[in-house]
């Protein structure tokens, strides 16, 4: 089987779909983030989920940023390597949720809590140096990144403009859900951004498919101009 740009154009749609669904599903079966949760099995597989949604998102979101490139311009530079970089922290954060946290339970427990709830919102005990900074790096890179693609998705005018308006409305209510909302709530905003990534996926392969088409139409067309001239 030979890779072309088209095979790798489908896998990036397709992680994108997977990794929107993912992340929408992983907020409603996320345990809660305390001590209690961290040495048990649905706690070690949500993360998994996680680790493997993140990094299937970037999969995906440089899939359809390479789509636009030149529609994107600075702008969608910006935002494709702010939504990126948030994606690698999420995924080592995943990571380290999943197979560390859980090994230092029994022996550090205050430490494991306080590393467990850095997006749980809960104060911190134990001091965590520079992983203190990480929720605020991670809400500028996911709220900022996600704003600033919406708009380059519209402005580029290749994919579905429905699924940049839904990801722009998605980066709005996060910060909004976080001041009104208790952790427990606050999750459902990140089912409209899980959409939105999806939605993405899904027209990057229709575009794909339409493009084919295209492509098919002209050549049965050149086809039979010739045979016309003939």
């Amino acid at each position: 089987m030979s890779i072309t740009g088209t095979t790798l154009t489908r896998a990036a749609a397709f992680a994108a779909m997977y990794a929107g669904l993912a992340y929408v599903a992983v907020q409603f079966i996320h345990p809660a983030d305390e001590i209690a949760s961290l040495s048990t099995q649905p706690w070690v597989n949500v993360h998994i989920l996680s680790f493997t949604e993140a990094v299937l998102a970037l999969v995906g979101i440089t899939g359809i940023y390479l789509r636009q490139v030149r529609q994107f311009g600075i702008l969608g530079l910006v935002s494709y390597m702010m939504l990126g970089f948030f994606f690698i922290l999420q995924a080592s954060f995943n990571f380290a949720e999943a197979f560390i946290a859980p090994l230092i339970a029994v022996s550090a427990p205050q430490l494991a809590t306080d590393f467990a709830g850095l997006f749980g919102r809960y104060a911190a005990v134990t001091d965590l140096g520079a992983l203190a900074a990480l929720p605020k790096v991670g809400a500028i890179l996911y709220v900022g990144g996600a704003l600033l693609f919406g708009i380059s998705i519209i402005r580029a005018r290749v994919l579905s403009r429905g699924a940049g308006i839904l990801m722009i409305v998605a980066a709005v209510i996060t910060p909004v859900a976080g001041a009104l909302l208790p952790h427990a709530l606050e999750r459902m905003a990140a089912v409209p951004m899980g959409l939105a990534i999806a939605w993405l996926g899904y027209s990057l392969w229709a575009d794909l498919r339409r493009n084919k088409v295209d492509v098919k139409l002209s050549v049965d067309e050149s086809h039979i101009d010739r045979a016309a001239a003939v």
